[in-house]
């Protein structure tokens, strides 16, 4: 065994002095970035003022909350009716958007799907957000969760939280409107937002867009968002699916790559992860967690359901000219499974991932041919979140109601002849 000398007699190098500065340099340098965070909150800005834009206040107006039954919780909530809007908040000037809390008691799929939040910058008459209520609120599948991460929450499974800051240079405005043929009996909200802030030309604007493709298209990626062209920054996003059981029974979904084609990408992105389970920084499938910027927040493997998200925090993704960003379906077998799955359904074939001229058949798989990954079909959502130089985009408005909820709530049958 080898000894290593030292230099510095023992009792010089633990000496006193030593180890209080050597401790002050530890202390320094791990309480710096603390410093600087609890720094930010004792600062107050000049000129900006603070609102909050609820039902006892929906203008946000000076000295004219809680107005209602004498100051005596007068206008908690309001009911609203299928087809109907509210203007949550607005505002002129510049300020920033810091925080928004919503809670509804039904939260049945016909309003996490039907109630659909809306976000206009500066005036414009297209909206830079439009997502439904649940998938804004990073809870897709029309299901409420418990789970906490870094920009949203929802604490106990029944209430919507989103804390990512969102600028506006020359006024604000966010509506809600209840798109289902239900009536939400209660709406509660919060919008709480500064005025008065000093932006400058680095500045971007907030937009969210939600996406469904049920099912998907053979060997084309879905789009978690589609090309969009400008200066800005990802900031991630959540994702469902509700795999086809029937046509690929219990095998896994998850093997599809996410890339991100940025500033002019074409035909191969610069950006490409490994898998889903890969994106969401967990490995081998997907249990159900929540962290900080990453989490899986529905893992019902029974009827293979799956929501999770993956935030661009601390990671960003930045594009200069535009940015497109998409997830492949592609999932991978077991093979007694899949042959025992093929037999009952009489599935002949599957696609093998490459350039789809290559099949995985029964037969072969009988006979111990290698086993590979292969293209799917099936139902998938997303909701991307990300920061444009420009408060509107060219996206296209989202699903009607129907196609929406198609899936997670019974098919009406049709109306008798005459009626």
């Amino acid at each position: 065994m080898r000894v290593i000398q030292m230099t510095m007699p023992v009792a010089k190098l633990f000496s006193r002095p030593r180890i209080l500065l050597v401790a002050s340099i530890c202390f320094l340098v791990c309480a710096a970035p603390r410093a600087a965070e609890t720094g930010a909150l004792f600062n107050v800005p000049a000129g900006v003022q603070t609102r909050w834009a609820s039902m006892e206040n929906p203008d946000g107006q000076k000295g004219r909350g809680a107005t209602a039954n004498f100051g005596r919780k007068g206008a908690a909530c309001k009911p609203m009716e299928a087809g109907e809007s509210l203007i949550m908040a607005h505002g002129a000037g510049a300020g920033i958007v810091r925080r928004m809390w919503v809670t509804i008691p039904d939260r049945s799929p016909e309003l996490m799907r039907g109630m659909v939040i809306k976000m206009y910058w500066d005036g414009e008459s297209k909206p830079a957000v439009e997502a439904p209520l649940g998938d804004f609120f990073c809870q897709p599948l029309a299901k409420p969760v418990v789970f906490e991460n870094a920009w949203f929450d929802n604490p106990e499974g029944r209430s919507f939280n989103c804390r990512i800051p969102m600028p506006f240079r020359h006024g604000f405005k966010i509506i809600v409107t209840n798109e289902s043929p239900k009536k939400c009996e209660m709406f509660f909200y919060d919008v709480e937002y500064t005025l008065g802030d000093k932006l400058d030309s680095s500045t971007c604007y907030f937009h969210a867009h939600y996406r469904r493709e049920n099912p998907t298209t053979l060997r084309r990626d879905f789009e978690i968002l589609p090309r969009t062209a400008g200066r800005g920054r990802f900031l991630g996003c959540n994702m469902g699916i509700n795999a086809d059981t029937e046509k690929y029974g219990y095998s896994w979904w998850g093997e599809g790559e996410v890339k991100m084609y940025i500033d002019g990408d074409t035909g191969n992105p610069t950006l490409s992860g490994t898998g889903s389970e890969d994106y969401i920084a967990t490995g081998w499938g997907e249990g159900q967690y929540s962290h900080l910027w990453h989490g899986c927040t529905v893992a019902d493997a029974a009827q293979q359901h799956y929501a999770f998200y993956r935030l661009q925090g601390p990671d960003p993704v930045y594009f200069a000219r535009d940015i497109r960003v998409t997830i492949q379906q592609i999932g991978c077998p077991d093979r007694n499974e899949l042959i025992k799955h093929m037999k009952k359904t009489g599935l002949a074939s599957l696609v093998r991932a490459g350039d789809g001229s290559h099949m995985m058949t029964l037969e072969g798989l009988e006979k111990g041919e290698p086993l590979s990954a292969f293209e799917r079909e099936d139902d998938w959502c997303a909701n991307a979140y990300f920061y444009l130089g420009t408060p509107t985009d060219k996206l296209p408005p989202i699903e009607p109601y129907a196609a929406r909820v198609k899936g997670l709530v019974p098919d009406k049958p049709a109306p008798a002849a005459g009626k």
